[in-house]
């Protein structure tokens, strides 16, 4: 038996425009969400709130399905 996924949504503000690498200290996760949806929500508000700094980006990642052993 499978359990569900979490979603997270990661990011913070990035040292330059090519997206490598944060700042030290800028590092935000937000999170677990049960699905997809509450995730992008998260992802909508976060993203609006830092919009006009054009350094910062976030992401949804999804957790790999686990199988209890």
């Amino acid at each position: 038996m499978t359990q569900g996924s979490n979603f997270w949504v990661i990011g913070g503000e990035f040292g330059s425009m090519n997206f490598h690498k944060l700042v030290e200290g800028s590092a935000q996760v937000r999170g677990p969400f049960k699905t997809r949806k509450e995730a992008e929500d998260c992802w909508r508000e976060v993203s609006e709130e830092n919009r006009h700094r054009g350094s910062v980006r976030f992401s949804i990642v999804e957790e790999p399905q686990r199988v209890p052993a």
